[in-house]
């Protein structure tokens, strides 16, 4: 079976999912031809994905996120709005894909959560098989704790796993928790993570790891640090403004992204400190480490991963970088990682029988033509 990977960009984690299941598909035979990420002007491909992929690597210009002025919450009027406007480049880069695809002619394309990826299903239709893959699928079935008080935030979560998903073939939601689905159109599998994890010996430090995806959360961190200078803290982030390895004051450092230097921190700390995405907190159940979690403001789908690894015994969550519960609640922790571990070996067999299946096909078609217009690209994010 020939792959090509389609990726969302944003953040890291994406991109891990992407890598782990290129390993885990050539393993078993198949081959990746291709990896299409999704970039923009703030952010690129990592060094370490180019390193460690031995597919070809292919850029497009796709959708993303704006923030507001402190850098920390998710400006929805502007990310609306500028995306809004970009609508011809993006035709543009999906006239790219489509090229790409006719060059390599894969059996299958798998889309990491690229909204780019779900366009191109829903308006060129390839006759190929059509999987999507992420964590953020889990919201279709029951068992997925929706954040209250955000009715907005909610319906654009939900439309984005819309607009990800036109047209695909099958969806794997990757979950936290061994869970029965109550769809037959989703697969629940185990999160994809990377190989190394499952090397590392986890020893307890006398540091906590975080985990800063956005630099305002830098800055809460070391307001609060400045009274609790005893406390050691070592903290990665994409901040290139400043060297690595960065440290303002005694005992906290900050670290430019690198993953293999993160899961070395990370499998020696007493505790990560994070931002509620998905994969490093799958990474420190599966070492035993407790985790606090700091959803990004105004962005709906982190405040339900949180209360989601809540639930699966990860640790607990706070609205703001400031470490006093976490320092309380280490003491108190009890690791799930022996039952998260029996679960992650479910994984590759999970996977690949979903990847592998004859696939039914998708009840709802767009008819559109090969090469849309911009009309018809407005119609499908209205539908």
């Amino acid at each position: 079976m020939r792959a090509l990977f389609i990726i969302q960009g944003e953040g890291r984690g994406h991109m891990t999912q992407a890598l782990a299941l290129s390993q885990i598909l050539t393993e078993a035979g198949h081959e990746v031809t291709s990896m299409i990420i999704g970039t923009n002007k703030r952010r690129e491909v990592p060094d370490y994905f180019k390193q460690k992929s031995d597919a070809k690597v292919h850029t497009v210009v796709s959708p993303n996120f704006f923030y507001d002025k402190g850098k920390k919450s998710i400006n929805l009027w502007k990310t609306g709005l500028v995306n809004g406007l970009n609508i011809p480049q993006f035709l543009g880069q999906l006239r790219k894909i489509n090229k790409i695809v006719k060059s390599e002619q894969p059996d299958v394309i798998i889309n990491f959560y690229d909204i780019l990826a779900g366009l191109y299903f829903g308006i060129y239709k390839p006759k190929v098989k059509r999987i999507c893959i992420a964590h953020q699928y889990l919201a279709e079935d029951s068992s997925f704790p929706f954040a209250e008080g955000s009715p907005l935030q909610k319906r654009c979560f939900l439309l984005t796993n819309k607009l990800t998903s036109l047209n695909a073939h099958k969806k794997i939601a990757l979950s936290f928790r061994n869970i029965k689905p109550d769809s037959k159109t989703l697969t629940i599998a185990p999160p994809l993570l990377r190989e190394e994890i499952f090397n590392l010996t986890p020893s307890k430090g006398d540091f906590i790891l975080a985990y800063v995806v956005n630099p305002g959360y830098a800055y809460d961190l070391m307001e609060w640090h400045k009274q609790n200078k005893k406390i050691r803290l070592h903290c990665f982030w994409d901040n290139l403004d400043q060297k690595d390895e960065w440290s303002p004051w005694k005992n906290i450092t900050f670290h430019h992204i690198n993953d293999q230097k993160f899961l070395n921190y990370m499998k020696d700390c007493m505790g990560y400190v994070s931002t509620a995405g998905f994969e490093s907190i799958c990474e420190a159940m599966y070492l035993g480490k407790p985790v606090m979690m700091i959803p990004v403001e105004k962005q709906y789908e982190q405040a339900c991963n949180a209360l989601d690894a809540v639930k699966a015994g990860a640790g607990i969550t706070n609205h703001h970088f400031v470490l006093d519960p976490f320092l309380k609640y280490l003491s108190t922790h009890e690791t799930e990682a022996k039952k998260f571990k029996h679960w992650m070996g479910l994984n590759k067999t999970i996977i690949l029988e979903a990847l592998e299946a004859p696939v039914v096909s998708p009840t709802k078609k767009l008819t559109l033509k090969t090469r849309p217009t911009f009309s018809q690209f407005s119609s499908i994010l209205n539908s």
